[in-house]
């Protein structure tokens, strides 16, 4: 029979590697602070993240851990190791939709963790406007849904702005239905924002076809409305029910299992090349025959993957549109920036809207 360590001498020794761990841990801080310093020495304005850097770092501590945490813990721990460390450099105000318990404060905390503050705001729009007037360094915006499509106004929005995409950050969403009603057949209406209701059109009809939805601003004003509003209920994150008090009545209601949406980081630097990128921009060739193929071919001749094309009105004239693309790699790598000189010749308008970071777990 194996012998089995007496339980005072593992504590023993986890109390001897939390204290090891501390004292490095605190030593990262420090050297972070002294990178704070030489920054400002060598005259560098304005924020210090660098969304490029943090990436670089959590794949390289995805490759390095051997377990037997997953990497999801691992990654998720020197994130949050990293915005405190940032935090002592330089704090950071992102903006992001709110009001508070939203998914895309979610996706704010799992992009720039804890130590961010962050700010929130009514629309879309004032996102955008929060980062171009410099209240805030950093935006949060939803860009795309895995089962609804892409969000159009924040397309859109990118057309008359000079910002830049910085980085991205996808979430898996899961719908809750939540309410302080006791019984479910009390209830007379239900909230949410209209996104989420059709995330969960096909379980509402089979457990709610009678029940009035009404669409709001967004999933966490529908929580409000649900706490204060008798026998109605909300659909919305699980940060939104602990946030109101409210009680999950159901949980994980939504349609697709694989539910995630993308979000995209706006601000006004750019990102280095880090070798695993995307680079999104918007393109317009005026309503001319092969239009597409103008667009499409470079990219192939070069061997560049697309990874997603919109197509939205320009607002300019009738039946005029432009392409939001995102392909694979960095604007700076050879064979894209050979493939962008191309497609400027062959369109009447190219505007890059940033190169950055895949998305880390």
């Amino acid at each position: 029979m194996a012998s089995i360590t007496p339980l005072n001498e593992l504590r023993e020794k986890i109390d001897s590697i939390d204290q090891q761990i501390l004292e490095l841990i605190n030593l990262r801080a420090s050297c972070a602070m002294e990178v704070a310093k030489t920054k400002i020495a060598l005259g560098e304005q304005g924020t210090f993240y660098r969304p490029d850097r943090e990436s670089l770092v959590l794949r390289r501590i995805k490759e390095l851990n051997q377990g037997p945490l997953p990497d999801q813990t691992a990654v998720r721990f020197f994130r949050e190791l990293m915005s405190s460390c940032l935090a002592l450099e330089k704090p950071l105000d992102v903006a992001y939709l709110g009001p508070e318990g939203t998914f895309t404060q979610q996706a704010v905390l799992k992009h720039f963790g804890n130590a961010v503050k962050a700010v929130p705001a009514a629309t879309i729009n004032d996102i955008f406007s929060a980062v171009e007037n410099g209240g805030c360094q950093f935006g949060v915006v939803p860009v795309e849904n895995s089962t609804e499509g892409v969000i159009s106004y924040t397309f859109d929005r990118f057309l008359g702005s000079s910002l830049n995409i910085c980085g991205e950050v996808e979430i898996q969403i899961h719908q809750n239905l939540m309410g302080l009603v006791k019984d479910k057949a009390q209830i007379t209406e239900i909230f949410s924002h209209q996104q989420s209701l059709a995330q969960c059109r096909q379980w509402l009809e089979k457990n709610f076809s009678h029940v009035k939805q009404t669409a709001v601003s967004s999933n966490a004003e529908a929580a409000r409305l649900a706490s204060v509003n008798a026998n109605t209920a909300a659909i919305a994150g699980r940060p939104a029910a602990e946030l109101y008090h409210l009680i999950i009545l159901d949980k994980n209601i939504e349609d697709e299992q694989d539910n995630t949406t993308r979000f995209i980081i706006i601000g006004k630097q750019a990102s280095a090349s880090t070798g695993n990128d995307k680079t999104s921009l918007v393109v317009s060739t005026g309503n001319q025959p092969g239009a597409l193929y103008k667009i499409l071919e470079p990219f192939a001749r070069f061997g560049i993957g697309m990874l997603h094309i919109e197509s939205r009105p320009s607002r300019q004239g009738l039946w005029d549109y432009v392409f939001f693309i995102d392909i694979e790699g960095h604007s700076e790598d050879e064979q894209v920036a050979k493939a962008l000189d191309i497609l400027r010749d062959n369109v009447s308008m190219l505007k890059l809207l940033g190169s950055y970071p895949r998305a880390v777990l």
